[in-house]
């Protein structure tokens, strides 16, 4: 997963939320997925506990394939397909495909 990072704006490509952005919060690498903020929200009905107390209804953002999202480029705030570039000191940094210009 090197083209979206943990901190990233992305943008929904497709399912129910298409078109929307969001931060990312968390990346799951190994099931390459990503969890956004504000994005694929489920709702858990949790039961009481105790009696006497109520139950609840808890709202997560819930883990969707990185296929289904774009970077958004933080310069020309595009969604863009990201590539690599080597700087002159030797570290790698992701590019813009439509401005060219480079980001964390």
């Amino acid at each position: 997963m090197h083209n979206i990072k943990k901190g990233d704006i992305i943008k929904m490509l497709s399912g129910r939320d298409r078109g929307k952005t969001g931060k990312v919060l968390r990346t799951l690498p190994k099931r390459e997925m990503l969890v956004v903020e504000g994005l694929n929200v489920l709702v858990k009905h949790l039961r009481p506990r105790r009696q006497g107390e109520q139950g609840q209804r808890v709202q997560f953002p819930a883990p969707f394939p990185r296929s289904r999202a774009m970077v958004v480029c933080p310069k020309c705030s595009v969604a863009t397909r990201s590539g690599a570039t080597v700087l002159t000191d030797g570290t790698k940094q992701r590019r813009c495909h439509q401005c060219g210009q480079t980001f964390a």
